[in-house]
């Protein structure tokens, strides 16, 4: 687009409330929760298919009236195909991609804009929704978003490790806590190595606003302390909109901290 967005399908959520805009007449905001990324973003056209019918003219060209408006109803078939390609990689479906960060630049790489996908036009199991909004795939997917945007590196040792299967060892580690209110989003989550993801929940580390990093003072040895990068500040993404925020952080330090 133009204006420097995506022509994609990037996550799901549910509606849960419509209200009016207070500030414009016939204005209204939509109030969601259980807001999922997708493992990569879906494009809303892949070579001559179309997710949604209703982006397709009758001579193959694309319904731009229909692309232009804000909201748009499509079907469950469409809504199935949707969910599956975007969550394919936490399906078991598809392997995850992880292209090399620049060199020079360091740019964030994630999801892909242009993901090269095969389709089939098949029957998708419809238990994929109820799926979508039940813990372990939300988990999953969740994690994937964490690793994508932490590049599979821990974010206060500096370390990336894949297995031999393929699999990162990193985790993603809640800033504020799920059973402390802490919402599933990627501002509110690190991705840490097992060991440093165990001293950050026990509060033996925590991280200030500026990203540079609180160690306790005692309960923490030295050689765990080697670990940590020789900065001892916390390696965030690039992108700005998926950095840690300041609110999840200053939880952690007055609530979970020990130092």
């Amino acid at each position: 687009m133009k204006t420097g967005g995506r022509q994609a399908y990037f996550a799901t959520a549910r509606i849960t409330d419509i209200i009016e805009d207070p500030s414009k007449p016939d204005h209204f905001y939509a109030l969601v929760e259980d807001f999922l990324p997708f493992d990569h973003t879906v494009p809303f056209k892949e070579a001559n298919h179309y997710y949604e019918r209703g982006l397709r003219k009758d001579d193959g060209s694309t319904n731009k009236g229909a692309f232009g408006r804000a909201v748009r109803n499509i079907s469950d078939a469409e809504y199935d195909l949707i969910l599956a390609a975007g969550f394919a990689h936490v399906l078991g479906k598809r392997d995850r991609e992880r292209p090399a960060p620049d060199p020079v630049e360091e740019a964030y790489i994630g999801f892909g804009d242009n993901p090269q996908m095969s389709f089939e036009i098949e029957v998708v199991d419809r238990r994929i929704i109820s799926q979508v909004l039940q813990r372990p795939l939300r988990d999953r997917a969740f994690s994937v978003a964490i690793k994508s945007a932490y590049q599979d590196t821990c974010a206060v040792t500096g370390l990336k490790l894949i297995n031999g299967g393929g699999r990162s060892e990193v985790q993603a580690a809640h800033i504020r806590p799920v059973a402390h209110d802490g919402p599933d989003s990627v501002r509110n989550c690190l991705a840490l190595s097992g060991t440093v993801h165990w001293m950050f929940d026990r509060g033996l580390i925590s991280v200030n606003d500026d990203y540079s990093l609180l160690i306790a003072d005692s309960g923490v040895p030295d050689t765990i302390t080697r670990l940590i990068n020789p900065e001892r500040r916390l390696l965030v993404p690039s992108r700005l909109d998926e950095r840690p925020h300041s609110e999840f952080l200053r939880y952690h330090r007055e609530r979970v901290f020990k130092g």
